[in-house]
């Protein structure tokens, strides 16, 4: 029996082993370099098994994306069940999820694909969508604008974090978070 039968029977691995190497792909050398011939070989399948899972580029990115989306729900979940004060819990839990990924830098694949979703629509939609339905599902809680501005103000930190060659230093990263956490706190 050969990999490739044995892979047959198993799409959903397959399938998520070229998520994941898209991933490392993207962090290693960046969307625009990726191609669906290193993915595919990183993931040990043909390139007409990759697209039979992603018949393009962009459907694999969207892919990724949509895995990071949803890992970061789960952290945020995760998070969020550890806070025992209800009002801005969401708030904090987003700040924190996305301060682990800022201390990653350009290791984690969120920086390649959020520098993408600022020039493509469909990972901007996907986006947007995820936070609306976060925002509508948190509006009791974490609908105050003190808490939008902190959750605004992680976002921009990440993003300068990213686009600074060596990223900040950890130290003021760590004051940074600090004091938007005791924004989440204030009102």
């Amino acid at each position: 029996m050969t990999n490739a039968y044995m892979r047959h029977k198993q799409p959903q691995q397959v399938r998520a082993a070229l998520i994941e190497q898209a991933a490392a792909c993207a962090i290693r050398q960046g969307l625009a370099s990726l191609t669906l011939q290193q993915v595919a070989e990183a993931a040990g399948v043909t390139k007409g098994g990759l697209l039979h899972h992603f018949p393009s580029k962009q459907t694999l990115i969207e892919a990724v994306f949509e895995d990071l989306l949803g890992r970061l729900d789960d952290e945020i979940d995760r998070l969020m069940r550890e806070d025992s004060v209800e009002n801005g819990r969401f708030t904090r839990a987003y700040i924190d999820a996305f301060f682990q990924v800022t201390r990653e830098g350009g290791k984690s694949p969120w920086a390649a694909l959020s520098i993408s979703c600022m020039t493509d629509a469909r990972l901007r939609t996907l986006w947007s969508e995820w936070m609306r339905e976060r925002l509508e599902r948190h509006a009791a809680t974490d609908g105050a604008p003190h808490l939008a501005l902190a959750r605004y103000a992680a976002d921009g930190i990440w993003l300068a974090n990213i686009t600074e060659v060596s990223g900040l230093p950890a130290g003021r990263l760590d004051r940074l978070h600090d004091q938007l956490k005791t924004m989440t706190a204030a009102l």
